[in-house]
């Protein structure tokens, strides 16, 4: 994706609004009035664009295309695969999901429809062809939107004998299946890979091995069906490059896989802004953010966001005024080139007809979401240099869907309650409160860029990622992990001979035990000295027992029968260095821990001095240039610290106010530029 502009726009769904053309003539009106220059059409509009099989209607979507562009509005053009028209279900059933039960679904609902199926996958080849043929070359039309966050599995015959087949391929024989999967625990073996079926409730889900293969092969099939529409397009004439969004913490798929069958990455952010402190909340979005970008280590897109309320949320809270510019513009810090909502014009009915929009019920431009919306595009457009520059990290987070598949499937140490979301982000905050840009890695990644890794809780290992680690920490990088880590293989068999398996050099010490702790249970790492300045910090829900093989205990456990055990150990190892981290500490320990273990990196900040609670520091980067983004996340204004003031004014001013007194307001983002040196 190449662009001298920041995308601002969002979901549009003129089919809704074909019987009042005073509507639509209104809503150029007001898009142009906000500053929206781009929008995504056709995501949901098969029934419109193929009312009856093979009789096509897409002239309604050749007038909107061509007068949004008449009036400098481009298109992200969606593929209609995500909801499958009446006709459809009711004639081809077999495109109809089956779920884990073997009950065949009736139609309704979005993404119930089978990736295997032949019917479905030739009916949404012809649809694309047809939008191919009309939009590929057309000015207007800048990127495919394929289907819509992809998601959930089917279990149906087809899907029954794919899975075999990719099984087959897998694993070659039977016999390797049987023995990566350890069936013979309850004596359920499996003869031939025909004998295989699905996880299901009703039957088999205690096999580790399958319910993780299952998953993989769920990813399989979505990323093949999202590549062979990318193909589909190809093929009819479409030259523009493919997104797909991707959603929040999403556990259902591998990402990293999905995210090779698009040019871009693109996801939809919603936050539960004012629920806690606003910074807690950034820092968690902060990291998703991160995560998408660090997916292809390039600019992406930020897909959908709420202008308003979120209606499916257990509470629609309004966002406070500022809120709405302050999450867009944390998202170009984090690397989005677009800050795009979902949705333009609110929806008359349906489920989402209280979901925030642009435009609401009323219809008029003079509401306060409008008028922020508007602000919001007037700067962005200010800033358009900021358009395709990237984002230089020395900090990764290993984040990774596939460990906690397997984690959260193993039956122990704790069967609910093993917080790996929340302690990635504990992990994650204490890099960005000293002012460090993160990226956020799968085991796929390549960590030679990097002077600090951190990888918490790699209970499973995959793509080699042990010996990553180990020549990362032997060439001089600094690691930290914790208990719970390398404990078993890619297909969920625990390692023999010690844990953590093929690190045990590199961290200097054997995990011998893990202690899984009550709801309400605490224990405290404490210094070795027993000195309280020296740091006390209390741990839960997972304590692990370790025996030193020359690691040095930093902290020791205070109590318990394990009381004086090492609680946090450090090893030199090659010309690196390995923290361990042996029990589920909170956010104080973390913060004590990386500042110490940063420095001895010799890292340096973004920006020099104290960065005050509640304050966020990212940065992008041109060839030449520097932007740093300071962003406020409390209602209250902050005051900058002498130093950090000192360090902004070698820099040019792009966006906001600094205040004489040196405070950014409440909810404030300034945006400095520096020139490169050296």
């Amino acid at each position: 994706m190449k662009s001298n502009w920041l995308w601002y726009g969002g979901d549009y769904y003129p089919e809704q609004w074909l019987d009042r053309p005073d509507i639509l003539e209104k809503d150029l009106e007001y898009m142009k009035k906000a500053g929206i220059n781009m929008v995504t059409l056709g995501v949901f509009s098969w029934s419109f664009l193929e009312p009856e099989e093979g009789r096509y209607r897409l002239e309604w979507l050749k007038e909107r295309v061509d007068k949004l562009y008449e009036n400098g509005i481009s298109t992200i053009m969606g593929t209609p695969s995500g909801a499958r028209p009446k006709w459809l279900a009711d004639r081809y059933p077999e495109v109809l999901r089956v779920d884990e039960t073997r009950r065949r679904r009736f139609f309704g609902g979005r993404h119930n429809h089978c990736y295997t199926s032949p019917v479905y996958r030739e009916k949404v080849r012809r649809i694309d062809g047809e939008l191919a043929k009309q939009f590929g070359t057309h000015p207007g039309v800048v990127m495919w939107h394929i289907s819509n966050e992809f998601g959930g599995e089917c279990h149906c015959p087809l899907c029954q004998a794919a899975f075999r087949r990719w099984l087959e391929k897998k694993y070659g024989s039977i016999e390797t299946l049987n023995r990566s999967w350890c069936t013979a625990f309850w004596s359920h073996i499996y003869q031939s890979f025909d004998q295989v079926e699905s996880p299901s409730s009703i039957g088999e889900s205690m096999v580790h091995g399958l319910n993780l293969d299952w998953k993989r092969f769920v990813t399989e099939q979505t990323a093949d069906f999202a590549l062979w529409e990318a193909a589909s397009l190809r093929e009819a004439g479409a030259g523009q490059p493919t997104t797909t969004n991707l959603m929040y913490d999403y556990t259902g798929l591998n990402y990293q896989r999905l995210s090779q069958a698009v040019d871009v990455v693109s996801w939809d952010s919603y936050p539960l802004w004012h629920k806690e402190k606003e910074i807690l909340t950034a820092r968690d979005n902060g990291m998703q953010h991160d995560f998408m970008r660090s997916l292809k280590k390039r600019p992406f897109l930020l897909m959908e966001s709420s202008p308003s309320s979120t209606n499916w949320q257990e509470v629609s809270k309004l966002k406070r005024p500022g809120l709405l510019k302050l999450a867009s513009w944390q998202a170009v810090a984090h690397g989005s080139d677009s800050v795009m909502y979902f949705q333009i014009r609110q929806s008359r009915g349906s489920s989402e007809k209280f979901h925030g929009a642009v435009i609401d019920h009323y219809g008029g431009c003079d509401t306060r979401v409008f008028e922020e919306v508007s602000q919001t595009g007037m700067e962005l457009a200010l800033l358009r240099e900021l358009a395709g520059t990237g984002t230089f990290a020395r900090a990764a987070l290993i984040y990774d869907v596939e460990c906690r598949w397997a984690m959260e499937d193993a039956q122990g140490p704790r069967n609910k309650g093993l917080y790996y979301h929340e302690t990635c982000v504990k992990v994650y905050s204490a890099m960005k409160k000293l002012g460090f840009n993160v990226d956020v890695l799968t085991m796929e990644g390549s960590l030679k860029d990097y002077r600090l890794v951190a990888a918490p809780m790699l209970y499973l290992y995959r793509n080699g990622i042990e010996e990553k680690l180990k020549e990362f920490v032997k060439g001089g990088g600094q690691l930290v992990t914790t208990y719970w880590s390398g404990i078993v293989d890619e297909t969920d068999e625990c390692f023999l001979g010690g844990v953590p398996h093929g690190l045990r050099e590199v961290l200097g010490l054997r995990s011998t035990e893990i202690d899984g702790l009550y709801v309400g249970e605490c224990n405290y790492m404490v210094s070795v000295s027993g000195q309280k300045e020296n740091g006390r910090y209390e741990c839960r829900n997972l304590c692990d027992l370790v025996k030193l093989e020359g690691a040095e205990a930093l902290l020791v456990y205070e109590k318990d029968f394990y009381g004086g055990y090492p609680a946090l150990t450090r090893n030199r190892y090659g010309n690196g260095t390995a923290y361990y981290v042996c029990a589920d500490a909170g956010q104080d320990f973390y913060d004590d821990l990386f500042q110490k273990v940063t420095y001895e990196a010799g890292m340096k900040p973004l920006v020099a001095g104290e960065i005050v609670e509640g304050l966020e520091v990212t940065s992008r980067e041109s060839e030449t240039c520097e932007y740093l983004f300071l962003q406020n996340f409390r209602k209250e204004p902050v005051r900058l610290g002498c130093k950090l003031l000192s360090d902004l004014e070698k820099g040019t001013l792009l966006l906001g106010e600094i205040s004489d007194s040196g405070e950014i307001g409440g909810y404030g983002t300034i945006i400095v530029r520096r020139e490169k040196t050296g």
